[in-house]
């Protein structure tokens, strides 16, 4: 199930809100001359069931209570996770050997310009996603987030034929770092080999098969303005943009910056052995 966080803290923040409001306008002033008027009635008094019914009268609706206490922490953690930063965990494959499935990551929000939360309008521009960064979006065909490889920016004209990545006419250079074997691809488990890739004077590592598996026959595209070419470093298992086409600028969530957590599916615990920042 995808839960929108983001959508169940605004409504939460708007509730908590209204009331503390609705409190501060309309039920605090007849709880104040209700108090007025007793203390009138029982000047000088100080028994012990004076005292409590004084208190019964000074003491705010339950209701009205927990959103007060609750408001300002509710805000706080939106702004945070609006604005700032956002944790995600990996649910698939299509970005190892970088992220692996069950790693938790941090998001820079902040990164590609301030949105607001929800809607995905943009506020402010800050920077614009370069070749090489790891963003979240949200993909044209689905409406969960996804996390891929910046590889084309819009204007850039690409290519990948035969497991090499042209950019602008020129192939984008890879280094053999070892072998892997099997490599979970879409055409079932493969041999192949990590590499050291670099594009955008970033060097990360992708994942090849040894064995084509390609499962589509476009192999150049161009990068219209407001899109982004993505791709995942797992190249022959990952669903991007040589299957569903660009991801669109007014979709962008953010810049996966770190892993801070991870923990393997079922009941393990979580471990901060791959802890580290994302290229």
């Amino acid at each position: 199930m995808n839960v929108d966080f983001s959508l169940i803290l605004v409504i939460l923040v708007a509730v908590c809100g209204v009331l503390w409001l609705l409190d501060a306008l309309f039920l605090k002033k007849p709880r104040q001359e209700a108090l007025r008027r007793f203390n009138e009635r029982h000047s000088g008094k100080a028994d012990e069931r004076t005292q409590q019914e004084r208190a019964d009268l000074q003491r705010e609706p339950v209701v009205v209570e927990y959103a007060k206490s609750f408001f300002p922490v509710l805000l706080i953690v939106l702004m945070l996770r609006s604005f700032i930063i956002e944790p995600f965990q990996i649910p698939t494959g299509s970005m190892i050997p970088t992220l692996a499935v069950g790693d938790f990551i941090l998001v820079n929000k902040y990164s590609y310009g301030l949105r607001l939360p929800v809607l995905g309008t943009k506020i402010m521009d800050v920077n614009e996603p370069q070749r090489g960064e790891v963003m979240v979006f949200i993909p044209p065909h689905d409406p969960k987030y996804f996390i891929k490889r910046v590889i084309g920016i819009p204007g850039d004209r690409i290519r990948y034929e035969d497991k090499q990545l042209y950019v602008n006419g020129e192939s984008v250079p890879r280094e053999y770092v070892e072998p892997e074997s099997p490599i979970l691809t879409a055409c079932g488990p493969l041999p192949g080999a990590v590499y050291n890739e670099e594009i955008g004077g970033v060097v990360h590592r992708i994942q090849l098969a040894d064995i084509p598996c390609d499962t589509t026959t476009r192999t150049t595209w161009v990068v219209p303005e407001g899109q982004y070419f993505m791709m995942g470093d797992n190249r022959d298992s990952s669903s991007d943009s040589r299957f569903w086409g660009m991801a669109s600028e007014e979709q962008i969530v953010g810049r996966a910056v770190a892993i801070w957590m991870h923990k393997e599916p079922g009941l393990h615990l979580p471990e901060f052995s791959r802890n580290q920042l994302i290229r």
